[in-house]
């Protein structure tokens, strides 16, 4: 099997070389694709007769993925030695393309990703496509590695330090247009006119000899002042740390190679960056980011529990009831990726202010450059608004947002059955409340659903697809296609009270309330949680959500496990005084005038009221207390086969609740720890009742993801 055509173009001549994977959808640079080049390469460094090269791809559009999946995986068990080898093997070789005795140009036309952006920053030029498809970028730091095959010390040459810093240490992609304007592309033209454009390229530079040149400038130091060095890398450095918290070492290496590299002559400086490549390459960190990326990968193919005879109807109309946070966004959710969506709501006031939460959310990406005014105007013309529930005899889909009052909702089901036709799907967008039971009054129950969405829905991944008792299999299947093409990643999972997400978040939420009325410190508490990786902490995160909304559903999941169940009683007190979180203005905290949380002393009598010990915690006992209660119930939830496999599990706490990243989810977290450790650890508490008793999956030392399923 061959990867490359290499052929002469009459002009010069000048050398062709196309890289094609057979029988793929996109190029990958695996070990025998490399050796292949290599063999290339060494024909080429023969050739005095030839002008230039000119490097493309054969896939239009599809340029180079990065590194094959299989060799990726593979990183997670690789000894030092082997990740020395791969590192090393990879400079050698985009060192010799440099090295080359004529002019090399690189033809990009589709994503170019980790070392294909390498393989073409080892090119003395770029020629980018104007396709919108065409990105540039050095993505490793998202998988906890860096860019080892010289792409630190390259792109900070070919684009200076500051756009080299948010290109490899934020691992943001690059369009053609920007490309050329940071000089990291020579042009940006149609994909038809590369091979041309490159062609001129050659034989300007040849005649010039600029390329020379072009080559000594870029093989010596960057040659940056003192102050210049100074001020660059410490504003960096300050600004990486306070985005990771220390927690994810990989953007400070990369920012290290920068910084230890680029005064230095290259071939200097590619040295140090493979020492340090090498250290984060393997870690633990790293291969825990990568299982992410297979997991995520896993879900995106996986059919959830649907057979694969099952199939998806098209979807041409959404319509949506309600139009407040959740339903307002529900709606834009689908209309900005072009599906058509009618929402309803009872008067015009609140559709209004519905439509005014659907267009700020375009207003909030037109001001970072993520969306355009045309963009707004599309939306808008597939989102139209109705105070008649009778538009929806029109929807294929209908999705509930109304408020979380089980009365409430079966009492819109069953108007809604003389409206609806007979082959609508009645989805719900609750977030605890029985699909089963709910089902009965809806029209058809083998077409009604759960689809769960998480607030704020433009910005959260995940959503939940809750089948109940009598929900048949295409109406599955349609709802996961449905939540695909809007952007969003489903995971399929059987009815049982608080789902997946809200079931193994509960008992840590809960956890939290039993510490701070036995003494624990509302900062500790939130310290704890953040120090563990969580985005925010669980006292912080009920004021965000609403102290109404948080007891709602605890109450749900405490009368559902009774038996291991131990609620708080001060969120009810909050609740009754109006102290409602956020939206109140107060509620375990309060709101200052620039609408920031802090301490607020008309909290304590609450807490007083509620004291049941004051006793003080360390913060590893607080971490415990949270997060051990969290992965009991997530191994129940797949013991029980409320969802069919651990990814979903890891994926969905990812997704849904910002479960650090770089511990893999909470079952990677428990193969890390080991089930051994684990259970020492819940010993220590066994006499606080029945939610810190070990589960079948830690007493038989479960391994929830051997090694080998993370390569593909």
């Amino acid at each position: 099997m061959s990867y490359f055509r290499f052929e002469e173009l009459l002009s010069g001549p000048i050398g062709l070389l196309t890289f094609d994977v057979p029988d793929k959808k996109v190029n990958t640079l695996s070990q025998a694709i490399m050796a292949e080049l290599t063999s290339h390469v060494a024909q080429l460094e023969q050739r005095t007769d030839l002008k230039g090269l000119l490097f493309r791809s054969g896939k239009p559009g599809q340029f180079i993925a990065g590194a094959d999946l299989n060799e990726l995986g593979a990183l997670i068990d690789a000894t030092r030695e082997q990740c020395q080898t791969a590192i090393a093997a990879g400079h050698e070789l985009f060192s010799r393309v440099s090295r080359l005795p004529f002019p090399t140009v690189a033809l990009v036309d589709g994503n170019s990703m980790g070392g294909g952006t390498e393989l073409i920053l080892s090119m003395d030029y770029r020629i980018a496509s104007t396709n919108p498809a065409t990105k540039i970028a050095l993505p490793e730091t998202k998988i906890g590695l860096i860019p080892g095959w010289g792409g630190t010390q390259r792109m900070t040459r070919a684009v200076g330090v500051h756009h080299a810093i948010e290109i490899i240490c934020g691992g943001e992609a690059v369009g053609p247009v920007k490309a050329v304007q940071i000089g990291l592309c020579f042009d940006a033209v149609p994909a038809d006119k590369l091979v041309d454009v490159g062609t001129a390229l050659i034989e300007r530079v040849v005649r010039s000899g600029e390329w020379k040149a072009e080559r000594q400038r870029h093989s010596q130091p960057l040659g940056l002042s003192a102050d210049e060095f100074q001020f660059a890398f410490a504003c960096a450095e300050g600004a990486i740390k306070g985005k990771t918290k220390g927690q994810y070492p990989a953007p400070l290496a990369a920012l290290r190679a920068i910084k230890e590299g680029i005064n230095k002559p290259l071939d200097e400086a590619l040295l140090i960056e493979q020492q340090i490549a090498l250290e984060v390459t393997g870690s633990p960190i790293s291969s825990n980011l990568i299982s992410v990326f297979f997991m995520n990968n896993a879900i995106g193919r996986d059919p959830g529990f649907m057979p694969t005879t099952a199939k998806a109807r098209d979807v041409k109309q959404v319509g949506v009831l309600g139009s407040g946070l959740m339903g307002a966004g529900i709606a834009t959710a689908h209309a900005r990726r072009g599906v058509p969506a009618v929402m309803v709501d009872v008067g015009k006031e609140r559709l209004a202010d519905g439509m005014k939460r659907t267009c700020k959310v375009i207003e909030d990406r037109i001001r970072i450059s993520r969306a355009t005014m045309q963009d707004m105007q599309e939306m808008l013309t597939r989102l139209s608004t109705s105070t008649s529930r009778s538009v929806f005899a029109e929807a294929d889909v209908v999705i509930e947002a109304i408020p979380e009052n089980e009365a409430m909702k079966t009492q819109a089901y069953s108007e809604l059955k003389s409206i609806l036709r007979d082959d609508t799907i009645l989805c719900s967008n609750t977030s605890t409340i029985s699909i089963t039971r709910m089902a009965e009054a809806a029209p058809h129950p083998e077409r009604f659903v759960g689809m769960h969405f998480f607030y704020p829905v433009d910005r959260m991944e995940l959503v939940e697809v809750i089948r109940g008792a009598k929900t048949d299999d295409d109406t599955v299947a349609t709802i996961v296609a449905l939540a695909k093409r809007i952007g969003k990643t489903p995971i399929v999972m059987k009815d049982c009270p608080g789902f997946l997400v809200n079931r193994v978040l509960l008992p840590y939420m809960n956890e939290a309330m039993l510490l701070l009325q036995e003494g624990a410190l509302m900062d500790d508490i939130d310290k704890a949680a953040t120090k563990f990786g969580m985005p925010m902490g669980p006292i912080m995160l009920s004021d965000l959500v609403g102290l109404d909304t948080a007891l709602s559903a605890g109450n749900v999941v405490s009368t559902a496990f009774a038996d291991r169940a131990k609620p708080s009683s001060i969120l009810a007190d909050l609740v009754k005084a109006g102290r409602l979180g956020n939206k109140s203005g107060s509620g375990f905290r309060k709101l200052n005038k620039k609408g920031k949380p802090e301490n607020d002393s008309d909290f304590a009598p609450f807490l007083e009221r509620h004291r049941t010990d004051s006793r003080q915690f360390t913060l590893d006992e607080i971490t415990d207390r949270m997060f051990l209660p969290m992965l009991l119930e997530a191994t129940r939830v797949l013991e029980e086969g409320i969802v069919a496999e651990p990814h979903h599990v890891d994926m969905g706490l990812l997704l849904g609740i910002g479960f650090p990243p770089f511990r893999g989810g909470i079952l990677h977290w428990c193969d890390t720890e080991g089930a051994s450790a684990i259970a020492d650890r819940l010993a220590k508490y066994v006499s606080l009742g029945k939610r810190f008793e070990p589960t079948d999956s830690i007493t038989t030392k479960r391994v929830f993801f051997p090694r080998a399923k993370n390569v593909v």
